[in-house]
């Protein structure tokens, strides 16, 4: 990667970081306040898919409003709400405010994730530069899920005069709020990249009409299977070292070294860009993740069950960048945005639904059968993403 690009990625993935870490710390603290406050574990649940569901609504739009103002009027505003949200949790920490937040906070890492994937795809030369900056933007997220959750249990533990009172969760809420401040820092001396017009007669920004490229349905269908599969893990493995008898921190560092080895995959993948193919790399990644739900559950020992994770860890992390290459090579230049949006949309629809949708099964056909089931719907579509291979944009 050039010197020309390296320096503003890093200040954008720097942004990316400080306003997912907001979003990532406020989703950890706001349902544990609801909970010291006794709420119920339903009320909690609502609380947590509001993360999600602001993103399902307002990825399209903002998506195409990144497609008509390019990166830093988005992320401004996105900046706003993001702190905004976090503010309004420290102002006034009851329960209906915490919805609020998570609505406000939730929306606002959607879209300016979006104006960063679109910035930074445009930004790329070639389809090498495609997967090597969005393997690196891709690292970003993991970084996150660390450093606001972490941050803000300090906070909580040690900014009150008791572990867990109520001014530690002030205290987090406004170091949350801090963080998007953080975010525009880093991206405000970004230079933006020159506006696309679409060509006469190109259709109007309706999804639909992305949706009747066969490419981009047989991408969108592949990034849910694998999606899928990133909620089965995260929502089914507790369940199952649940039964196996294993205790918090045991399924906690089974979870952690998942997140650890999809985050050293994907520092990996740029200095392999050149020799890979996105359709290669996703259609082994589905194989190897049908494989590993197979005997996941046939696993003895919570060791083997770590190894399991990790190595699923690495097939899964190794996907997004290859998702993202091919989205912006088979979209059009000026609706980049609207693609993103539309892809975002898809992936929070389903972390809404999916864990339901898991429950009710698991309750079926047992937590191994969910396994099973997915593994084998994940092998068979494997030969969709075979399918996948970059056009020209129109």
């Amino acid at each position: 990667m050039t010197n020309s690009l390296s320096a503003p990625l890093a200040r954008l993935i720097a942004g990316h970081i400080c306003i997912h870490a907001c979003m990532a710390g406020v989703r950890m603290a706001a349902p544990l306040l609801a909970l010291r406050q006794g709420y119920s574990a339903a009320a909690v649940g609502v609380l947590l898919a509001l993360f999600a569901l602001t993103q399902v609504f307002l990825a399209l739009p903002a998506g195409r409003f990144a497609d008509r103002h390019g990166l830093k009027r988005p992320v401004r505003w996105s900046v706003a709400a993001a702190f905004a949200g976090a503010a309004l949790a420290a102002a006034f920490p009851v329960f209906p405010v915490l919805c609020l937040s998570a609505l406000m906070t939730g929306g606002a890492t959607g879209a300016a994730s979006i104006a960063l994937q679109r910035h930074v795809g445009r930004a790329a030369a070639t389809p090498t530069q495609l997967k090597q900056v969005f393997s690196w933007l891709s690292i970003g997220p993991a970084v996150s899920n660390f450093v606001g959750p972490f941050t803000a249990g300090l906070m909580i533990d040690h900014a009150g005069a008791a572990e867990g009172a109520l001014p530690g969760f002030r205290a987090a809420f406004a170091l949350m709020a801090v963080l998007p401040l953080a975010t525009w820092f880093w991206v405000r001396r970004t230079r933006e990249l020159p506006p696309v017009t679409p060509a006469s007669g190109a259709p109007g920004p309706r999804a639909w009409t992305l949706l009747r490229e066969p490419m981009m349905r047989r991408l969108l269908l592949v990034n849910w299977f694998l999606s899928s599969c990133w909620d089965v893990h995260t929502f089914v493995l507790p369940i199952l070292g649940h039964e196996r008898g294993l205790s918090a921190s045991v399924i906690g560092g089974i979870l952690g070294a998942f997140a650890v080895a999809a985050a050293v995959i994907r520092l990996v993948l740029p200095l392999l860009a050149s020799r890979l193919r996105e359709s290669a790399v996703i259609t082994s990644a589905m194989l190897m993740t049908a494989a590993l739900f197979g005997i996941y559950p046939l696993m003895p020992s919570a060791l083997a069950m770590g190894f399991c994770s990790v190595l699923l860890g690495l097939s899964l992390g190794s996907v997004q960048p290859m998702i993202m290459s091919m989205l912006h090579q088979i979209t059009p230049h000026h609706r980049h945005g609207e693609a993103l949006g539309l892809r975002l949309m898809s992936i929070n629809a389903s972390s809404v639904v999916m864990p339901l949708l898991f429950g009710t099964a698991g309750a079926l056909i047992g937590v191994s059968g969910v396994f099973w089931v997915v593994g084998a719907l994940v092998g068979a579509g494997a030969r969709a993403a075979w399918g996948l291979r970059p056009a020209a944009p129109h």
